[in-house]
């Protein structure tokens, strides 16, 4: 697939009178993106982003590496590796503490039922596919969502057919069967909670929490649909803090977002939504949560000094157009408001600050925070 340089970005005017406003640059790719993610840091002066890409003039679906080079006058956004990808992709991963970060490892999940583990030289600037898990028996039908552990070592898979399986990625071949519903739950997003422990979403705003260790089902189940059958009710994602691996926080359709504490499993936090009695009375987004991030751009000592039961800040992408920080008892931050849907976006970990999305109008957009 031939890689198209990309212009440099003109950064974008921003109505926040704040002295130190934000940084956002736009950087057009010419093709559909479908997810995106930082890759680990390796060098001062170059970032790397990877996209999962979609060309519908020539129907190719591909993973691409990008260089960002970070200036204030003139940012650039460079092709770096592609490789194409055998349909388009579903979800994509890359781990929070990578064994190797220079040769990092990225898992994607494929639309007709597969999951592809390749490895990233941001070093050499390669990009190469090292094995995938076959389509025969692994799903019937696309794989929904994935997760990498922390170095990646396993990755968990979810799908609407109701199977949840478990790949070893270091061994490099077959699975493990966790769970199959045989069709009688969906399941739509997957978060690693633990070594051993992992929270999927599923249809009717449902959440369960998995312990690999034990057969049978999942150990904790929270449903609650609040939009009474006018909408799916859909989890589109998931995350877990790794300082709360109690707490799950998810969103989906209908602008929902919320949290669930399995301590208390009947219980949760509503933090956004339409048209929903305990949600905060002007909804932030009405339409579909895509993504949703616990934002670590907050200052660590107001995290350590807030109450366990706070929820901490989040960071949510939708179908229109919102990328926006929410947080429990406050006006939430409206980061970048778009004509288009914001389909994906991540929040660099080593400096959270700075967080790239990917816009339906095939373009990337980077945004650094004072």
């Amino acid at each position: 697939m031939a890689l198209i340089p990309f212009p440099h970005s003109h950064p974008q005017p921003n109505p926040n009178p704040n002295p130190n406003p934000l940084q956002i640059h736009k950087f057009p790719q010419y093709t559909y993106i479908d997810a995106l993610r930082w890759l680990p840091h390796v060098s001062t002066f170059t970032r790397h982003i990877l996209l999962a890409a979609y060309d519908s003039d020539t129907s190719t679906p591909s993973l691409q590496t990008l260089n960002f080079s970070p200036s204030k006058t003139a940012p650039s956004l460079t092709p770096q590796a592609s490789i194409t990808a055998p349909s388009r992709i579903t979800s994509l991963k890359v781990p929070s503490s990578p064994l190797s970060p220079s040769k990092a490892l990225i898992a994607a999940a494929t639309f007709s039922g597969s999951v592809l583990f390749c490895s990233a030289d941001l070093i050499n600037g390669s990009l190469s596919s090292e094995f995938s898990v076959p389509e025969k028996g692994f799903h019937l039908g696309p794989v929904s969502a994935i997760d990498l552990n922390e170095n990646g070592s396993e990755c968990v898979s979810v799908g609407e057919d109701g199977r949840i399986n478990l790949v070893n990625s270091s061994e490099g071949r077959g699975f493990r069967r966790i769970f199959d519903s045989n069709g009688l739950v969906s399941y739509s997003s997957v978060k690693w909670a633990s070594p051993v422990e992992f929270v999927t979403g599923a249809f009717g705003f449902g959440l369960h929490w998995w312990d690999h260790r034990k057969a049978g089902g999942a150990v904790a189940l929270f449903k609650n649909n609040w939009t009474r059958g006018n909408a799916s009710g859909i989890v589109h994602s998931v995350d877990i803090h790794p300082s709360r691996k109690h707490t799950c926080l998810a969103g989906g359709s209908s602008g929902v977002v919320f949290a669930w504490d399995i301590r208390w499993p009947k219980q949760h936090v509503i933090l956004s939504g339409s048209g929903i009695s305990d949600a905060p009375p002007i909804p932030l987004v009405e339409s579909d949560v895509w993504e949703v991030h616990y934002d670590n751009y907050t200052h660590s000592s107001k995290i350590a000094n807030s109450s366990s039961s706070k929820i901490l800040p989040a960071m949510i992408c939708s179908e229109d157009g919102i990328l926006a920080v929410i947080e429990q008892g406050e006006e939430p931050v409206e980061l970048l408001a778009e004509p288009c849907g914001i389909n994906s976006f991540d929040i660099d970990k080593q400096n959270p600050w700075d967080v790239v999305c990917s816009l339906e109008w095939e373009s990337v957009a980077i945004i650094t925070r004072p």
